[in-house]
Formats: structure tokens, sequence, C-alpha cells
């Protein structure tokens, strides 16, 4: 995929009816009001050698920094990244969080976050590189639900 490919489909979740984002090879989780897809997939990742696993992941980190100047440049900057590491705490402390936060907060450490004007949805970016027996993936979320 190339950056136009990625924004395009950021603009058609920020305009699309979320609760009918059901499903495509492209989506990870969808639910009410909320829709994660992957933008980036590494590829080889998962059953190559584990010694190049850094470097596939800087890459997907570079996709990652180049599509946030890209929305940067479309909204303003971002909000600070936004750590995900609290809202872990807060659910092993039996606190309820919204989806989909919460499913970001089990697959990324980070979050890039942006609120376009004019709507009342949130857009964020992150790197889904924890488990070293998978893919490493550039997710995106459009959601309705204000962070937690």
């Amino acid at each position: 995929m190339d950056s136009a490919k990625h924004l395009a489909r950021i603009d058609s979740l920020c305009s699309a009816d979320l609760a009918a984002e059901h499903g495509g090879p492209d989506v990870v989780v969808a639910g009410p009001g909320y829709c994660v897809v992957s933008l980036e997939i590494s590829h080889g990742s998962r059953t190559g050698d584990q010694a190049d696993r850094p470097d596939t992941v800087d890459d997907v980190q570079a996709w990652k920094e180049h599509i946030t100047l890209l929305l940067d440049g479309r909204w303003g900057p971002q909000q600070l990244p936004w750590g995900l590491g609290t809202l872990v705490l807060r659910i092993e402390r039996g606190e309820e969080i919204p989806e989909s936060w919460a499913t970001m907060s089990a697959l990324v450490d980070e979050l890039n976050l942006w609120q376009p004007h004019g709507t009342d949805r949130w857009v964020a970016l992150g790197v889904a590189d924890r488990d070293p027996a998978d893919e490493a993936r550039l997710l995106a979320l459009v959601t309705e639900t204000d962070p937690p």
C-alpha cells in the first residue's frame, strides 16, 4: 500500500457508518461506533529470522510516523503520544474501559491521536508489535468514543 491509500482508508472510516463496518480483509476488530484496521503489515516476521524483527518493526514505525506527518498537516498537530500502560493498569484493577480503547491497549503500547475538526470521531495510529509470533502491524482506529 501507499500513503494515499492509507489516508483514503482513514477518510472512509471517518465518514462511514461505523456500526455497519463489519469486515473486510483489513479489519482487525469492529463494533458499535468503532473500527480498527491494519494499514500496513510486515511480511515474514512471524516465520522469518527473529533477529530481523527489530528492523521490521522499525519499518512499520516509520510508516506510522509518515502517516502521522500527513495527518498533522491535515488536522493540525496530534495530541501528545498517548502511552496505554495506564489503561492496562486500570483494566487489571477491574475498571471497565470502553471499547475500542480496551482492545487497543491490548494491542499497542502507544497511540498518536487526533480529533478531526467538525467530527465527533477520534482517529488513532499505533503499531502492534508485542507478539513476536505475529506480524507487526500499523493499526488505525476510528471511534466515536472519547478516550478514557
